[in-house]
């Protein structure tokens, strides 16, 4: 049955297919439909206004890459805690600061995990 429906199924691409990542990015047009595009990858069909907007799966796309762009900062800031860390020579100041520095990016890591999730889960319900 499925194979059956094939030739019918590559008549459109979607955005999974077309988009090519960057660094684990997403491209601004990931959310938007299948049926926006054609079979060469090219949009063409966009509501701008209504229910369906494409602005606003464009804006979650948007919103999706600055959040996994903060997520790599704070694996950035794991890092630095942790060479702070071993840098402090037992220090207890200089210790304390490394720590902190460590689970406030831990903290921020986890929470733009959950913000990536609430995002990519809103984006694919609105684009489908």
């Amino acid at each position: 049955m499925l194979s059956s429906l094939m030739p019918y199924l590559s008549l459109f691409a979607d955005a999974n297919s077309c988009s090519k990542p960057f660094l684990g990015l997403r491209t601004w047009f990931y959310y938007l439909p299948s049926a926006a595009f054609d079979n060469q990858c090219r949009i063409t069909s966009f509501d701008a206004l209504g229910a369906s907007s494409g602005f606003i799966l464009i804006a979650l796309a948007i919103l999706d890459d600055l959040i996994r762009v903060a997520a790599l900062v704070a694996v950035g800031f794991v890092i630095y805690g942790g060479i702070q860390y071993v840098t402090s020579q037992g220090s207890p100041d200089m210790t304390k600061k490394a720590q902190q520095t460590i689970i406030n990016a831990l903290i921020g890591v986890v929470l733009a995990i959950f913000a990536a999730s609430i995002v990519a889960f809103i984006g694919n319900k609105l684009g489908s």
